[in-house]
């Protein structure tokens, strides 16, 4: 008989809850030029602090540490930024301290956005899920960009789906029951999904750096054609890797815990999010359009993997499919309450 997992005391999650509301007040003040110039940073503290918190709450952690240790690191950054001497040494401490806020804010962002979905035994409640996720991920992505960071666009969005991934390893290493909870199939999940994740990424690069002037030119100029026609561009990693992952994976939970491996790689999706408000060149109405149109596409694909899984597994025809839905009954604690 399994041990129940301890609840959250309720003054702890209106904490929380509290002050994420506050970082959504002060960034929407910030968005609308209204109050002093700080209010952009200190919401991006606040929206960070609350992830945090969240994220180990969610994780079976501390959440008044974790909180606690964000609002020091993020109002220690915003501190130097805003007050710091005028001095060459001085700012470049503040430019890496916005900086690394910046990043932890992102990836905490995409991570917490994986971990708060639930297991879902329809199709359709997956694709909520998976809304679910984009929402936190963006909210993270106005964090971000409150913390007015000065970086490298290619470098930081690098860094952040690295470390995201890394610490989503970490966290599904445990929920997933370790390697042995892998199986055969999961194994050909999570190295499939790697194969996928890096040709993707290493296909773009690749592309970049070393791709023939003509091809690079005839891409970008696809690339400005459907900005200036539909006004933004859907993400492939996003299209091709995390929202079906995080489709599959929501639905995959519901039947058996190797859904957790298979979750993780919607961190590209997550963290694509959270990053793509630091590009300058993303317009406000760029950043609601790029989700508008990937997540559609990606929600196809997804869709159609979970036929393939269910066709490969014998669920065929609607008297079999809805007796898998009925058998589907794995257990997952409600969204605000430990999974470990």
């Amino acid at each position: 008989m399994t041990t129940p997992k301890p609840l959250y005391p309720l003054l702890v999650v209106r904490s929380v809850l509290g002050l994420l509301a506050v970082g959504v007040v002060l960034l929407g003040l910030a968005a609308a030029d209204l109050g002093p110039s700080w209010l952009d940073r200190a919401g991006g503290v606040a929206v960070a602090a609350a992830y945090s918190g969240l994220l180990a709450m969610r994780t079976g952690g501390r959440p008044v540490v974790f909180g606690l240790w964000a609002v020091v690191v993020g109002a220690g950054a915003s501190v130097l930024a805003e007050a710091g001497p005028a001095t060459g040494f001085w700012d470049d401490v503040a430019t890496i301290a916005t900086t690394g806020g910046a990043v932890l804010t992102a990836v905490v962002s995409a991570v917490l956005a994986v971990m708060l979905t639930t297991p879902a035994v329809r199709s359709w409640r997956a694709a909520v899920e998976v809304l679910v996720a984009y929402a936190i991920a963006g909210l993270g992505s106005v964090a971000v960009l409150g913390f007015r960071p000065q970086l490298d666009i290619d470098r930081f969005g690098y860094a952040a789906l690295a470390c995201a991934f890394a610490l989503g390893f970490g966290l599904v290493f445990r929920l997933g029951a370790g390697w042995h909870g892998l199986g055969r199939r999961g194994l050909l999940v999570v190295l499939g999904g790697s194969a996928v994740l890096a040709v993707t990424v290493a296909y773009a690069e690749l592309l970049r750096r070393y791709g023939t002037p003509g091809l690079v030119d005839g891409i970008d100029s696809m690339v400005r054609w459907t900005r200036d026609t539909i006004g933004a561009t859907p993400r492939p990693l996003q299209v091709l890797v995390g929202v079906p992952a995080l489709l599959w994976g929501c639905h995959m939970r519901a039947r058996r815990r190797q859904g957790w491996w298979v979750c993780v790689f919607g961190c590209a999706a997550t963290g694509s999010v959270a990053t793509t408000l630091v590009n300058p060149h993303t317009t406000w109405v760029e950043a609601v359009l790029i989700p508008a149109y990937s997540l559609p596409l990606g929600l196809v694909l997804g869709y159609l993997v979970i036929r393939i899984d269910l066709a490969l597994t014998g669920q065929r025809g609607s008297r079999a499919r809805a007796v898998e839905r009925s058998q589907a009954v794995r257990p997952e604690p409600p969204r605000l309450q430990p999974l470990l």
